[in-house]
């Protein structure tokens, strides 16, 4: 398995209602993209200093699965969407032991 790790750091005039409509949108992913695994994204809720506005963890099949959702175009609006509002996202993408 392939897991993807996305996080959003909005830029500070970004209200709730465009943080939670960008999550609505991430979420609204799962049944659209049939290489989706499985797919959890969520808000902070420490707070932290450290911390990044919003998270996304989603596993896909392989390297293939991951390639396939990045190229879909209902990815590709909301990825352009979660550009315009961060001031930074960061990403990891790893393989996992399928045992």
């Amino acid at each position: 398995m392939l897991v993807h790790i996305v996080c959003w750091k909005y830029k500070g005039e970004i209200g709730d209602a465009v943080r939670e409509d960008h999550r609505r949108r991430l979420n609204a992913l799962v049944g659209v993209i049939p290489e989706i695994v499985s797919f959890d994204v969520g808000a902070d809720i420490l707070h932290l200093d450290r911390s990044f506005d919003t998270g996304l963890v989603a596993t896909f099949p392989d390297r293939e699965g991951l390639e396939a959702y990045t190229v879909h175009p209902d990815h590709q609006a909301v990825a352009a969407l979660g550009k315009q509002i961060a001031e930074r996202v960061v990403s990891v993408d790893f393989l996992t032991d399928p045992d």
